[in-house]
């Protein structure tokens, strides 16, 4: 049975050990996701405790998926933006931990995304990925559209530059 999630910050809290889990298990298999290797557990905290205190000021949605009463992925829809952008929201963090794979997770997770930042107004969502990546072929399954690619905009986890492509998605409030 999955379930998914949206958290309060004292639940985003509650289950920080295993967003930690999820988030280094992504990054030590190769995620372009903002951190380099190696990248532990304890490393990962620091990072969460900030999207829970996001996620108190409303600044964040977090979602997770859950099985078995473990948190095995996530994503966050930054839901905060400038005065002149109150419709649009920035897509984060897809994040699936590779024991969970290919039970359909990451589509079940941006589906509840849109509905969440869909529900709170936002009629347009854009995301960003490592081009190459396995995660660059999900979005446009989901109805993404690709914008295109920026040359060594980040560096893979174990090193070296690597492009990202943007996505957007229109959806209904």
């Amino acid at each position: 049975m999955i379930d998914i999630h949206l958290l309060s910050a004292a639940e985003a809290r509650a289950v920080s050990a295993d967003l930690c889990e999820v988030l280094a298990d992504c990054v030590n298999g190769g995620a372009s996701v903002g951190f380099m290797q190696p990248y532990g557990t304890a490393d990962a905290l620091p990072y969460w405790q900030g999207v829970a205190d996001s996620v108190e000021t409303g600044a964040t949605l977090l979602l997770v998926a859950v099985i078995e009463a473990k948190v095995v992925g996530t994503v966050q829809v930054g839901a905060a933006q400038m005065p002149n952008q109150p419709h649009r929201g920035d897509l984060k963090k897809l994040l699936v931990h590779r024991s969970a794979r290919g039970k359909g997770l990451a589509r079940l997770l941006m589906e509840a995304a849109e509905r969440e930042a869909a529900r709170r107004g936002k009629t347009l969502l854009v995301l960003d990925t490592a081009t190459g990546s396995d995660a660059e072929a999900i979005y446009p399954r989901l109805g993404w559209e690709r914008v295109g690619v920026i040359p060594d905009y980040a560096m893979w986890p174990q090193g070296g530059l690597c492009d990202t492509t943007v996505f957007y998605k229109r959806i209904a409030a």
